[in-house]
Formats: structure tokens, sequence, C-alpha cells
């Protein structure tokens, strides 16, 4: 029998009446990140950016008030037998912020545009889901051939490179997936996201001012097609990474939601005052090494390295926002096979027996011709403001104590660092992963030998040849054991050092009410009043 799914959009009668004493003048203001290398759906790929661009963007599915995956641009859609093919049905009155009409011939520019050669997006590996994108991404195809295809205006076919159980949630709120207008990015090329009469999109707000380094400023885009979804008038973005600043202004009122870690030292304060709110995001805080660094090529060093890390105490001790250490890098409640992917994969890290890791390290080290770290050169680590450097500072001392090891920490915006990232430029630095959706792919394909945001020249044939047959095989079981053997490499190479679970510490305002909080990072802020 075909399979027919119809999703119409459901807005929760709640927030109808929860907002019906509320005034136009309801202005909120959200800090997320400093100021964003892009706000190009197709360029991006940072999680906190993100949030701009899902306030601003909509894709043919999205995540409702619920976070459950409902119809956007697509009221509708048809899924073939076999699961390859997804015909969907666009909407008529969904429109862009100048007013033009949303159609399918947008998404399907887009799609292509995000897998051009030309365009070098850093998620483009993340198209591979749609048919010929792999061939497309390594050069043996033309972008046009990608399986997008506009029947008319309103009804889009999309086909599969295999059945992807995640597909419409992966779709929902991945940037890259989002239509952008030909029109405006021909004309105005990459300047088009710096100025609010050129930041076309087609969600629920427009932006309507934005100052470098300062703020940005969305409005409700009067063209959106539910004004159910647009409770907050006004969504001010204000750019800062310093936490404390953040918590200065959430407690003076001109701030009402920081995703900023809050400073260690005022957690608790915080959390008596009602300032926190725990959010348990799918994701994975490491670092990235270098491993073409000549001090970094020795699998043995990184493997010592990781030992050398007490993650208990950075947890317990240095964030202090209900972080679990991280034993592996898929987190541990990415769905498996028939429960969670870690446990019926089990740990790498062994986080309980830290003095008998150290001296594994220290005889690594020695292996690798540095006993005791003699002759072994100064490492650079590279760190964001705030938290991080608490955390650097912790594994600087931890590698000096323990491998005889010193560390230089260099402290940087970054958006700086990953510039840096992406030439080679560096050796170590904090990175983090959050998930796109809840499949242990969302983590593992990240270090693809070809993925755009592995910077840490891990190039490893089986690993990819078993993501592969992840990617391709419609037997679960088959795609469970392909990545839990990827993983396993992934932890005995030791590209990445992986150091806690996200579990995000979350600075809110009491008065901020209707935030729908996002394990994948991705809030929104479309519901929000104040009381």
């Amino acid at each position: 029998m075909k399979n027919i799914i119809i999703s119409l959009l459901i807005v929760l009668s709640g927030f109808s009446i929860s907002c019906g004493n509320k005034t136009d003048s309801n202005s909120i203001v959200i800090n997320m990140s400093a100021e964003p290398k892009t706000m190009d759906p197709t360029l991006n790929s940072l999680s906190a950016v993100s949030v701009y661009i899902i306030h601003a963007f909509e894709g043919l599915t999205k995540l409702d008030s619920n976070n459950n995956v409902a119809g956007a641009v697509a009221e509708g859609w048809f899924i073939s037998e076999d699961g390859l093919k997804y015909t969907f049905y666009l909407r008529t009155n969904a429109k862009w912020s100048d007013g033009k009409p949303v159609t399918a011939n947008d998404f399907e520019y887009s799609w292509k545009r995000a897998v051009d050669p030309n365009v070098a997006a850093e998620y483009s590996y993340m198209m591979e889901v749609v048919k010929n994108a792999k061939e497309i991404n390594a050069g043996i195809m033309d972008y046009n051939e990608l399986g997008v295809k506009a029947i008319d205006d309103y009804t889009l076919e999309v086909t599969l490179e295999n059945p992807t159980a995640y597909f419409l949630e992966f779709i929902a709120s991945t940037g890259i997936f989002m239509p952008v207008r030909k029109d405006i990015i021909e004309t105005y090329g990459d300047e088009w996201t710096l100025n609010p009469e050129t930041y076309i999109g087609n969600g629920p707000y427009k932006m309507t001012e934005r100052l470098i380094d300062n703020k940005i400023v969305f409005s409700v885009n009067t063209n959106y097609y539910s004004e159910e979804e647009q409770i907050a008038k006004e969504i001010t973005f204000v750019l800062m990474s310093d936490p404390n600043t953040a918590v200065a202004g959430l407690k003076n009122g001109t701030v009402h939601f920081s995703a900023l870690e809050p400073p260690a030292a005022e957690i608790e304060n915080l959390k008596s005052e009602n300032y926190i709110a725990a959010n348990n995001a799918l994701g994975t805080y490491y670092l990235e090494l270098n491993i073409t660094n000549e001090a970094l090529k020795d699998k043995r060093v990184r493997q010592a390295l990781s030992l050398a890390i007490d993650r208990n105490y950075i947890v317990s001790n240095v964030t202090k926002g209900g972080q679990i250490p991280a034993y592996a890098l898929v987190p541990p409640q990415v769905r498996g096979l028939n429960g969670t992917f870690r446990s019926e994969s089990g740990d790498y890290i062994d986080i309980n027996n830290y003095e008998e890791n150290i001296e594994i390290a220290k005889s690594l080290l020695a292996e690798a011709g540095y006993p005791n770290g003699e002759n072994y050169p100064i490492l650079e680590l590279k760190v964001s403001p705030g938290i991080y450097v608490l955390v650097g500072e912790a594994i600087q001392q931890m590698w000096k104590d323990n491998l005889n090891i010193t560390v230089q920490l260099i402290q940087e915006e970054f958006p700086i660092t990953l510039q840096s990232l992406v030439e080679k430029d560096y050796q170590l630095t904090r990175m983090g992963w959050t998930g796109d959706y809840n499949d242990p792919m969302t983590m593992l394909d990240v270090m693809l030998s070809y993925g755009g945001v592995n910077h840490s020249g891990f190039s490893n044939a089986n690993y990819d040849r078993l993501i592969l047959i992840a990617k391709e095989s419609p037997d679960n079981k088959v795609r469970m054991d392909a990545m839990r053997q990827a993983e396993s490499i992934l932890m005995d190479e030791m590209p990445i050092i992986p150091l806690y679970y996200r579990a995000d510490a979350l600075m809110i305002s009491p008065k901020l009410k209707g935030v729908v909080l996002n394990t994948l990072g991705r809030h929104k802020f479309n519901y929000c009043y104040i009381e």
C-alpha cells in the first residue's frame, strides 16, 4: 500500500490563549554568540547562528512548539513505497519577506547551490542523503544532477540515495535545506546577508537592523502565513561573547536570554535566583587536533593527551553545569538499535580510573619518544572567552603535571579560530558539535575525510567505508554495527579528544516566557513574551 503522509501545521491553542493580553510592543533581547562568520543558510556551520536562520527562513518542514516535525512551506507530502521518492506539496500562501511567492524552484536552486563546488559549502556533505550528491561532492558529476526537481511552482520532487528514516526531521532545522533567493544571491553575492534590504527570507521574522559586532534586529514578517507563530513582535540578537556581560544584562533587564556558558562561580547564585534553565542538548564538546602538525602526528601522543585529562574534575569543578564526562563521541541520549547507541556500543575512555590512565599515558608518551615529556614541543591550544578559558587552564595544568608537556593558551573569538581551522593553521582548539537529528550519523559523519567540518586532517578509508555502509543500508542493524565500528576507529586514532557531553545551563530572565528549547540548540523565540 502506498504510504501517504499529510502533515498540516498545528499551533497549540494554549499559545494563542496565553498571548491574548500581549501587546505589539513586545520586544525581547537574546544573546546567542559573537558576530557570526556568515548568516547564509547554505554556508553556515555554527549551531548558534542556526538560531538566527530558523527565525528568518523556513524549510519544507519545521520543528513546532513541541519540537515535533510539522509541515512548513510544504503543507503535505507523499512518500513512495520504497522510501526513495518524496513529493512535497507547497502551500500557495508562503511568501518571501518582500512579498514574492516561495516556489519549488527556490528549493531546487538552493539545494543545487549547496552542492555546487564553486560555492564550497562546509555542510555540502549533509546533502548526500539526496541522490547523486555524493558523486557531485566527489567531483565526478555535475551539481545539476542532484535528485531534486520542481515539477511545477508548488510541487517539489526529491529522490533520496537510500531510504532515510530521519529525513523529514533532518530538513526541518538544518539550514542547508532552507531556500534562498537566486536573484538576491546573483545580484548581491556574498554581501547579501549583511543588510536588512537584501537579507530576504521566508520565515516568521525579517531583519530590520544590523550593526556589525553589536546587534541584529528581527521584526515580524508581515508576509508570513501564520500570525499565531509571531507572538514576539521584535527579537534583538545582541552579539557578545563575554558571559559576565550577559549576566549583568540579565540582572538589569537589558538581556532576556543568553546561550553562553554561565561563569562557573555564578552558577549557584543564578540557579537560586531562577536565572538558569537546564537543557540536555544532543552534542559533545571536544578538543580538535591538527594531526598534520608534527607534534601531533603520532596517535600514541594523541592517546596520551586524552588519557591525561581528568574529565570528572572538569565537569565537577570547572563547568559545574550538569555536564556528563565524555567517554566517546556520540552522546548518551542518541538512539541506537533497541536502546541508546551509547549503551549498545560501550565506552572508549575509562573516566573513573584516572590514576591508571595517567600511567598508561606516560607509557604511551615514552613509546612515542618523549619520556617524561622530554624534547616535546610547546603546544598551542586555542580557546574562546569565558568557560572555555577555565577548561583550557585545567587541561593545561593536567598535561604539565602528568606529562610534563607545556601548553600555551591562545584566547580568541571563535569565528577567528574557525578561520584558522579551515586553513589548518593551528595545533589544538576547543570544539564542539551539536547534532542535527537523533541518529549516531549526525555525529559520526562529521569526521568523514571529505567532511567540511573535519579540520583535523583525519582521513581513514575504512572509516569512510563504514560510514558509507551505514548511509546506504536500509537495515538498521547493519547501520548501527557499521557506525559502532567507525566510532571505534575514531577513538583509536584520536583526531579529536572528547571532553564532556553538552548539557546547557542556559541563562534566562524569569520574566521571559514561552521559550521553546531544543536539544539540537535550535531554540525558538517566536512564542516569547515578557511577563
